[in-house]
Order: structure tokens, then C-alpha cells, then sequence
């Protein structure tokens, strides 16, 4: 089972694509302007750069995974990537009013689950089943 996040997308994409449009736009009329600057061609793939990172920056939203089978679950967020074996989530939940669904594991703490966000609606109450029902058939037998 693999969810990611889906409705993010439509809003991450056009943010990105306005960013580079915009850079774009700004480092060709850049050397034309009449402020008694002179830049350089340096300067306008400099304003390019910073349109790229900036989009890449806003596309990062779209990177968290989740992937699960018998055997464990393995959470991909923004900053890192771990698997845990099912006997080490006690686990998954969706708290009222949360942004994203969380593994609950011993000791009260908790992983966030950024790919099955409450946006997604239905698709992340699909997501939400499958999980927990592997993790029953895992911890279950």
C-alpha cells in the first residue's frame, strides 16, 4: 500500500509555475530597466535560480510517502525517511481537526503521517483503512 498526498499538488504546481513565470519575467526586463543599475547576464540567471529554488521550495510540500505491507510501515516526510516494524506501532491515528493522519508508538509519542492529509478527504480515509488494517493483521496474526 502507498498513499501520497493528491490535492496538494493542485495548489503547489500553479505556485510553482507563477514563481519561475515571474522570475522569468523579471530577469528579462531586469537589463532594460532605467534605474541606473547595470546588470548583468549573471544577474538575470541569478533571478532564474532564485525562481527555480523557490519553486522547488513550494514543490517540496508534495514529497511526503507512505508505504506499508505485512512486514512494517515506512513514513517519508519532509525531512527524512524511517520504517517501523508493526510491533512498534501501537497505533494510527487521525485526530479531529489534525492536518495529517500519525503513527502513535509507545511511550506517547507519535510520527506525523504527512501523506495522508484531511484535504484528501476520502482518499485519506482509504488510506487510513488499509493502514490500520494491516497493522491489525499484523499485530494480530
Amino acid at each position: 500500500m502507498t498513499a501520497r498526498p493528491r490535492k496538494v499538488w493542485f495548489v503547489t504546481v500553479p505556485i510553482a509555475v507563477v514563481f519561475i513565470g515571474v522570475f522569468v519575467v523579471v530577469a528579462v526586463l531586469l537589463r532594460g530597466s532605467g534605474t541606473g543599475v547595470y546588470f548583468q547576464v549573471s544577474d538575470q540567471v541569478a533571478m532564474v535560480g532564485i525562481g527555480v529554488l523557490l519553486a522547488a521550495g513550494v514543490l517540496w510540500l508534495t514529497w511526503p510517502k507512505v508505504t506499508a505491507d505485512e512486514a512494517g510501515i515506512t513514513v517519508r516526510n519532509l525531512l527524512g525517511r524511517t520504517n517501523y516494524p508493526w510491533t512498534a506501532v501501537v497505533a494510527i491515528s487521525f485526530p479531529d481537526g489534525a492536518a495529517w493522519a500519525r503513527l502513535e508508538l509507545p511511550d506517547d509519542e507519535y510520527v506525523p503521517v504527512m501523506a495522508v492529509q484531511s484535504i484528501d478527504g476520502a482518499r485519506a480515509v482509504e488510506a487510513i483503512r488499509e493502514l490500520r488494517r494491516l497493522h491489525r493483521v499484523a499485530t494480530n496474526g
